[in-house]
């Protein structure tokens, strides 16, 4: 099993070669390759990131089948059941490290920003229990000159969410946070550019 660091260093590898275009892991499994994966699985890192088409956490990173365990929620949100799917993914396969993943231009926090902007045009329940976890994130932004400026609102605000779900991850679960404690599991942020393909990874 790769080290936090090792595993970071891995991902930003990859994502140096989708930006290149160098990719490894273009070709598809033989069906004797799928077979013998079948029965166990070995990923190396947890993803937790948005459900944009333009965001394939794998191709992104460019990691192979098996290699990722990814978790896609749109407005890379922190809700139980992400929390849920951390625990295990970081329990059963003791994966040293959790990427918080955001992208810019996220349709997300963009509806969050026009549903504070258009109170009186909510979107249907089930997007706002979406727009009510991002919300605090944009609400904090909006009290600053950057209300004035929507793009750059939306640009701070991606990042912001970012820091508040990876915080959400780091203190919000007792099993997390034994395991961060042992020095077992790293919980850092980072965000995909979808004009250029790179990933900017925080260190904070």
């Amino acid at each position: 099993m790769l080290t936090a660091e090792e595993a970071l260093e891995s991902l930003k590898k990859g994502n140096q070669r989708f930006v290149k275009g160098e990719t490894n892991h273009q070709r598809l499994l033989t069906h004797h390759e799928r077979a013998l994966m079948a029965d166990t699985q070995e990923p190396f890192a947890i993803i937790l990131g948005c459900s944009d088409s333009r965001v394939p956490a794998e191709m992104v990173f460019d990691q192979g089948l098996g290699d990722l365990f990814v978790i896609r929620v749109a407005g890379n949100i922190v809700a139980p059941s992400q929390v849920g799917s951390v625990e295990f993914a970081a329990e059963s396969f003791g994966c040293p490290i959790v990427i918080v993943l955001g992208h810019t231009h996220c349709g997300a926090i963009e509806s969050t920003i026009e549903a504070l902007c258009n109170p009186d045009q909510a979107p249907s329940a089930n997007l706002m229990s979406i727009v009510n976890r991002v919300r605090p994130s944009v609400e904090i932004l909006m009290q600053t000159e950057l209300k004035d400026d929507l793009k750059k609102l939306s640009c701070h605000a991606v990042r912001s969410n970012v820091f508040a779900s990876v915080n959400q991850l780091r203190h919000g679960s007792a099993v997390l946070e034994n395991l961060i404690s042992q020095g077992k599991l790293k919980v850092i942020g980072a965000e995909y550019s979808l004009e250029t393909g790179e990933v900017t990874f925080f260190d904070f």
